[in-house]
């Protein structure tokens, strides 16, 4: 016979859905900090403020006034020329993509205004397929600055990639020369352009347009390189110095005019705009 008839309940074992709990280790300091407080601090850490990637939805929110952006050249798509295929076939990896970030490519472009200075805004996407660059983007960066050129409106554009896209082979290579060839056009009509590097801006994208402007900002601590340290590292044998290819590395050496941080981008773009287009 039992002394007592009571049977001590069993550990029940807690649904965590996938797994996130809301608490974010930061990349630099190791502290947690709250996902809804890294939202409210623009993705920053409040503790050393290391700078979280972001979005496009989030970037479009820190730079547009309200309701102000206007998309153009929705209609310009990717397309499977190669009939490429890695692990996945190129559509399916397309298809992906724009059902993860729910947009049609790895660049949004369109007009803007900021702090009410009008201009023409793209934004690179780096949640798709890491914001690589391929004939879509190209020809939608082209059309952006051709009508940049036509409505003498300033340029912004804002980096974040790890470059040409593989699986459009040359192609993606050519987008470099027309991005870059559209942009000489664009100063030699003296009309204004500015460059945002974001983490990371990397590869043909840094070997292009992102390094063609005007004015060349960038965030705290961003990669920005055409080619990354372990690739350099495995070719010459040798490590780079600590630091080499961080925007403060790149500022230091006159690769890029300013480092900007995430709070004061707005007001920096605006008061930019502002004295460009007053001269």
């Amino acid at each position: 016979m039992r002394l007592f008839s009571w049977d001590k309940p069993k550990i029940k074992k807690q649904n965590k859905g996938d797994g996130f709990s809301g608490w974010i280790k930061c990349d630099r300091c190791a502290e947690l900090t709250h996902a809804s407080e890294l939202e409210t601090n623009l993705h920053c850490c409040p503790k050393c403020d290391h700078h979280y990637r972001m979005t496009l939805e989030q970037r479009l929110n820190l730079i547009a006034d309200t309701g102000s952006f206007a998309e153009l050249f929705t209609h310009v798509k990717s397309h499977d020329i190669l009939n490429f295929t890695d692990t996945k076939p190129y559509p399916e990896r397309i298809e992906e993509a724009q059902e993860k970030t729910g947009r049609d490519e790895a660049i949004t472009v369109g007009t803007v205004k900021i702090h009410g200075k009008a201009a023409c805004l793209g934004i690179m996407n780096f949640q798709f397929m890491g914001g690589s660059m391929g004939t879509a983007l190209g020809e939608k960066l082209t059309l952006l600055i051709e009508y940049s050129l036509h409505t003498r409106l300033p340029l912004v554009v804002v980096s974040a990639s790890g470059g040409a896209r593989m699986q459009e082979s040359t192609l993606s290579l050519m987008q470099m020369a027309k991005t870059s060839a559209a942009l000489a056009q664009l100063s030699r009509a003296r009309i204004p352009y500015i460059s945002v590097l974001t983490n990371p801006t990397s590869g043909g994208v840094t070997a292009s347009f992102a390094s063609l402007g005007d004015i060349i900002l960038a965030e705290p601590d961003a990669l920005i390189c055409f080619a990354g340290p372990r690739v350099i590292e495995q070719t010459i044998g040798q490590k780079l110095p600590e630091g080499a290819q961080r925007s403060e590395f790149l500022l230091q050496h006159g690769m890029i005019d300013c480092i900007v941080k995430r709070h004061a981008l707005k007001e920096k773009l605006a008061q930019l705009l502002q004295h460009l287009q007053s001269n």
